[in-house]
């Protein structure tokens, strides 16, 4: 029954990026989400920020975008947020009270949470795309990430 119910979700392929201009310095994120024939972009800008972090808010705020759950194809450039879903970290991470295997505090954990939930709401599949390569929706994603910090400055 409940695979019945995942099959008939709607599938949503989602493409994220991140930029920083230094780093920390000034950032942006952006992602473009596609239902069918239906296309959205989104992006945002923070002032001072890591490029990780930008990544894992690209891919936050285009989840926090679905009114529904949904099965997603989530692709993103960022080996960070991927691995963070394929390889467990983040299971690892939260038994560790958040603390790395070298036993250091896991940076951003507030946005680790929140895709956590994310991912909790929504049947995700986490896609490593190779970056500024051949994906065109990665380069467009990054073009739009590097225009949120140049309008800025």
């Amino acid at each position: 029954m409940a695979r019945a119910k995942a099959r008939n979700k709607p599938i949503v392929e989602i493409y994220t990026d991140g930029a920083c201009s230094g780093n920390p310095g000034p950032g942006g994120w952006a992602a473009i989400l596609r239902y069918g024939d239906y296309e959205k972009e989104i992006s945002g800008y923070e002032e001072s920020t890591t490029n990780n972090r930008m990544e894992l808010t690209a891919a936050l705020m285009a989840l926090r975008e679905l009114n529904q759950p949904c099965r997603v194809k989530l692709h993103s450039d960022s080996s960070y947020l991927v691995n963070a879903f394929k390889h467990k970290w983040l299971e690892n991470w939260t038994k560790n009270n958040w603390k790395n295997s070298a036993g250091n505090d896991v940076s951003n954990p507030d946005l680790w949470q929140a895709l956590l939930a994310e991912n909790e709401r929504h049947d995700i599949e986490w896609i490593k795309v190779k970056g500024h390569a051949d994906n065109e929706d990665n380069i467009r994603c990054d073009k739009m990430a590097v225009n949120e910090i140049k309008r800025r400055q």
